[in-house]
């Protein structure tokens, strides 16, 4: 099963994320799939692929808590089912 889950970069107590599409039983800092967006919670800046999360989420992909958070705030959802909420 396929994650959109944060991966950690950055150096001690500056970390900044990589949104990835990950296999779920790959480590945090394991081989990734697809780089899908960029989280610097410092400057709270957010960088999204909106087609290719778009398409890891129709292929059935489960994002993680904090993910889902900051999709549902870029409005992410909105995009994948307009007339549902799912996510919500």
């Amino acid at each position: 099963m396929v994650k959109l889950r944060l991966k950690r970069c950055g150096r001690k107590q500056r970390a900044v994320y990589r949104i990835v599409a990950i296999d779920v039983r790959s480590r945090r800092e394991g081989k990734d799939i697809q780089k899908v967006g960029f989280y610097d919670p410092i400057k709270n800046q957010t960088y999204l692929n909106v087609p290719a999360i778009l398409y890891f989420l129709e292929k059935g992909a489960q994002p993680t808590e904090t993910v889902q958070d900051i999709l549902k705030n870029a409005e992410v959802f909105k995009e994948l089912c307009p007339n549902q909420s799912k996510f919500n």
